[in-house]
């Protein structure tokens, strides 16, 4: 747990403690939230206690409070504050250029990023697994903190960002192993620039036209990161396999999601054709909030606190 809290209890029933934005308000990624009303936290603990099978899913709202910026949030998410936009697959693919500028960048914010580790929320989850409570996760998320929470039933719908895929033979490595023939490969080169704290850095033209990118030892094939880029699809094994994970839930709990991309979004479609209740955790509105029975609007750490699995 991310101690100390600051608690505060409002207009709840017994056992039903809220915690005040004290702590939480030096995070800069975490987007600006009012009083959790306290009956609605009350509606989502019956809705967990209700659960045997509970499927979850979760995305950026996630892990902002680890330090990793969301897109969407209105003033703290990548797009408000930079106008700089994710790599597109196609891009990616078809330039040298762009490949070589992309893994510079990535070279230099790596040891900021991974260093990310898992909040409260993650544990909370992790430990709900434990207790049988949580019967499936899957994350939008690249940033491998429900693995380092120890999560085992999880399927990282978009890839992790600590795997690198051949695009020609398909052999994966650890993404820490490609920082060490970066560093092989690059001894004198050096960036001026330094990582934010999400790891984004910008680089001058000049700095990236010397940074050189190693390609698979086993085929020589091109290497990306095993995420998957905007412009590119989710395997459709790993979708089926979310499908049937669903199929063996009885309520989908969404941590952290505005669900405006269609990879997950389709499986609260199914979810609501199969009359699976869902619950919807997140700061500000979701393009799913008309399918959810419940909507609480919280941090993710904050709101699962209080949460008992039974």
């Amino acid at each position: 747990m991310l101690m100390p809290w600051r608690l505060l209890t409002i207009n709840a029933s017994p056992g039903i403690r809220l915690i005040s934005g004290s702590t939480f308000s030096s995070l800069n990624f975490v987007p600006a939230t009012r009083t959790i009303d306290a009956h609605l936290v009350e509606k989502l603990q019956h809705f967990v206690s209700n659960a045997s099978r509970l499927f979850v899913i979760s995305g950026a709202g996630l892990s902002t409070e680890s330090g990793i910026p969301d897109y969407r949030s209105e003033g703290v998410g990548l797009y408000a504050r930079t106008d700089r936009r994710p790599m597109q697959y196609g891009e990616f693919v078809r330039s040298a250029k762009s490949r070589q500028r992309y893994w510079a960048r990535n070279y230099v914010g790596w040891p900021q990023f991974s260093s990310h580790e898992p909040n409260a929320a993650h544990k909370i989850l992790h430990r709900w697994e434990e207790l049988g409570k949580l019967h499936w996760l899957v994350t939008q998320n690249v940033d491998a903190l429900h693995s380092k929470a120890g999560q085992k039933r999880l399927t990282e719908l978009h890839g992790c960002a600590h795997r690198v895929i051949c695009l020609g033979c398909g052999t994966v490595t650890l993404r820490e192993e490609l920082q060490r023939r970066f560093r092989s490969l690059n001894p004198g080169w050096r960036a001026e620039a330094s990582a934010a704290p999400d790891g984004d850095v910008l680089l001058e033209d000049e700095e990236v036209r010397h940074f050189r990118v190693p390609s698979c030892t086993a085929c020589s094939g091109t290497l990306k990161p095993e995420v998957t880029f905007f412009g590119d699809n989710v395997n459709k094994a790993t979708v089926q396999l979310v499908h049937d994970r669903l199929a063996e839930s009885d309520a989908v709990l969404v941590t952290g999601s505005s669900m405006q991309v269609y990879s997950a979004y389709r499986f609260l479609l199914a979810a609501k054709e199969r009359t699976i209740p869902i619950a919807i955790l997140n700061i500000g509105p979701t393009r799913a909030d008309h399918l959810a029975e419940l909507k609480v609007s919280g941090r993710c750490g904050e709101v699962l606190s209080v949460i008992q699995p039974h």
